[in-house]
C-alpha cells in the first residue's frame, strides 16, 4: 500500500504540470486572438483602395450600406459607378456625393435586380471595358416583407430573393472580374449577414439567409481561385445595422451600441477591403460574434425562434 501511495504522489504532479500548461496556452492563445482582433480593427491600415483601379462599382447605392459606401469610397477619390433600380434616387445621390467630392466622376446604370438583368448587365460589361473598376461592392440584397414559416413564403417573395440575392451578385461579378483578370488586378466585396454565418440558424427567414450562405461560400471559393491573380475577393458580414431593411425585419428604428449607422459601418469596412475572405468590420458586431460562439446551438435556434415568434405576433397584431 506504501510503495502505489508513493507511486501515485509521484505521477499527480505530472498531470498538473500538463493540464496547468495547456491551460496558459489556452488563456495565451484567447489574448492573442483577442490583441490580433484589436489590431485588425482599431489599427490596421486601410490598404490604398485607387491601387485597385480608379474606378469601384456599388450595387444597391442608393439607400443604407449601399449608399454610405459610394460616400466613403468618393471621399476616398475613387471615381463611382452608382447601380440602382430608381433613375432619380441615383441622381440624388451622384449630387450629394459630388458635394462632398467635386473632383471625382459619377456615373449611373439603372438595373432593377427584381426583374430582367439582360439590359443592366450588359451596360456593366460595356462600361468596365472603357474604364478602370477596381473595387466591387456587390451590396443590392432583399429580404421577407415579415417573418414565416418556410411553407408559407410566397413565390414572389421566393423568386425575388433568389433573383436578387443570388443571381444579381453573381451576375454583376462575372460581367466585372474579366477585366479585372486582364489588369491582374481588383477587390469584390460582397455583403453578406450574420444571419447565415453568426448564429447557427435563423429560423423563419430561412431563404434569406440561404441566399447569404451562397455569398459567403462564393466569396470563399473566389478568394481561392483569383488571389494568385491580384484579385481579393472578400465577405463582409454585417449584423444589424440601422437600415430601412432593418427596421422591416427587426423593427429596428435607431442606432445604439451594436446597431451602428449605415455611416459607421461604411467606414469601418472601408478598412477591411482587401484583408481576407470573410470578415465582420464593425467591432461591436465582432464582440456579438464572439459571444455567440461561447453559447450551445440548440440555445441559439431557440432564442432565435422565440424572436421570430414574437415578431410574427406583432406583426399579426399590426394587421
Amino acid at each position: 500500500m506504501e510503495l502505489s501511495s508513493i507511486h501515485h504522489l509521484k505521477i499527480q504532479p505530472s498531470w498538473i504540470i500538463v493540464l496547468s500548461i495547456l491551460g496558459v496556452y489556452s488563456i495565451f492563445k484567447f489574448f492573442i486572438a483577442l490583441l490580433k482582433c484589436f489590431y485588425n480593427t482599431f489599427l490596421r491600415p486601410s490598404k490604398n483602395l485607387k491601387s485597385y483601379g480608379s474606378w469601384a462599382l456599388i450595387t444597391g447605392s442608393t439607400d443604407g450600406i449601399g449608399k454610405a459606401f459610394a460616400f466613403e469610397l468618393g471621399k476616398k477619390g475613387l471615381n463611382l459607378i452608382l447601380v440602382g433600380r430608381n433613375s432619380n434616387k441615383l441622381q440624388t445621390v451622384s449630387i450629394e456625393i459630388h458635394t462632398l467630392s467635386p473632383s471625382i466622376h459619377i456615373k449611373i446604370i439603372v438595373l432593377d435586380f427584381a426583374k430582367d438583368l439582360s439590359n443592366g448587365i450588359l451596360a456593366i460589361e460595356e462600361m468596365v471595358q472603357e474604364i478602370d473598376v477596381g473595387v466591387l461592392v456587390n451590396n443590392v440584397g432583399v429580404t421577407y416583407p415579415k417573418a414565416a414559416y418556410f411553407h408559407e413564403v410566397h413565390e414572389e417573395v421566393l423568386l425575388n430573393l433568389l433573383k436578387v440575392n443570388v443571381e444579381g451578385t453573381t451576375k454583376v461579378t462575372r460581367a466585372v472580374i474579366g477585366e479585372m483578370l486582364k489588369r491582374k488586378r481588383g477587390a469584390i466585396v460582397n455583403i453578406g449577414s450574420g444571419a447565415s454565418i453568426v448564429v447557427p440558424s435563423h429560423p423563419l427567414y430561412a431563404i434569406y439567409a440561404a441566399t447569404k450562405a451562397y455569398i459567403d461560400q462564393l466569396s470563399r471559393c473566389m478568394y481561392v481561385e483569383y488571389k494568385a491573380c491580384g484579385i481579393d475577393v472578400q465577405c463582409q458580414v454585417p449584423l444589424y445595422v440601422a437600415t430601412n431593411m432593418a427596421s422591416k425585419v427587426a423593427s429596428i428604428k435607431r442606432t445604439s451600441m451594436f446597431v451602428p449607422s449605415p455611416d459607421a459601418y461604411a467606414k469601418a469596412a472601408i478598412r477591411c477591403i482587401g484583408y481576407g475572405p470573410r470578415c465582420t468590420p464593425y467591432w461591436a458586431h465582432s464582440f456579438q460574434w464572439f459571444l455567440a460562439s461561447l453559447l450551445p446551438e440548440n440555445l441559439l435556434d431557440a432564442w432565435r425562434l422565440s424572436i421570430g415568434i414574437q415578431r410574427m405576433e406583432l406583426e399579426f397584431q399590426g394587421e
